[in-house]
């Protein structure tokens, strides 16, 4: 699988992505959101202009009542703030919905991340609420709260912002 955005390219991570991909979520930047990940094998590489820049991943639940997918996602810092994190998540759900068939999609950031929201509402996500003591912060040690957002396949907005 391979998908195209506007800035970025989504791709199975290869075994030589995995290095750049540790280093990547060692950054404070990203380590301040992100655990390291046990493995990358069920994630996309995020690709700027020929290098791995970070990784996307989704997850689906099939069962027809709750059918949906979720979306979590990590960029280096030196891509921070160039509109890669919108175009990838903004890719990656234009397949969910048109190619998978999803109606609906989550992602679930810190509820003060600001940054993040920021992107995500980009893409069309809106917030649905505070999941109080959601998530373990992986610097601190303490619980902290998560925002879930989510998107309905009709208000999608693919256009770019």
């Amino acid at each position: 699988m391979k998908l195209s955005g506007e800035s970025v390219v989504l791709r199975p991570v290869e075994k030589q992505d995995e290095e750049t991909l540790h280093r990547i979520v060692r950054e404070p930047e990203v380590a301040k959101w992100w655990g390291t990940p046990e493995d990358f094998d069920d994630m996309l590489a995020i690709v700027v202009d020929g290098e791995v820049a970070g990784a996307i991943q989704y997850e689906e639940e099939d069962d027809p009542d709750y059918r949906h997918a979720s979306i979590d996602i990590f960029l280096g810092s030196r891509h921070h703030g160039r509109g890669l994190g919108t175009d990838a998540v903004r890719t990656l759900a234009s397949w969910l919905i048109d190619e998978r068939g999803h109606h609906r999609l989550t992602i679930d950031p810190a509820a003060v991340n600001a940054a993040a929201i920021r992107s995500y509402t980009k893409v069309g996500f809106k917030p649905v609420g505070v999941m109080r003591q959601y998530e373990r912060d992986p610097i601190s040690d303490e619980w902290r709260d998560g925002l879930l957002m989510d998107l309905i396949a009709s208000e999608f907005i693919r256009s770019h912002s």
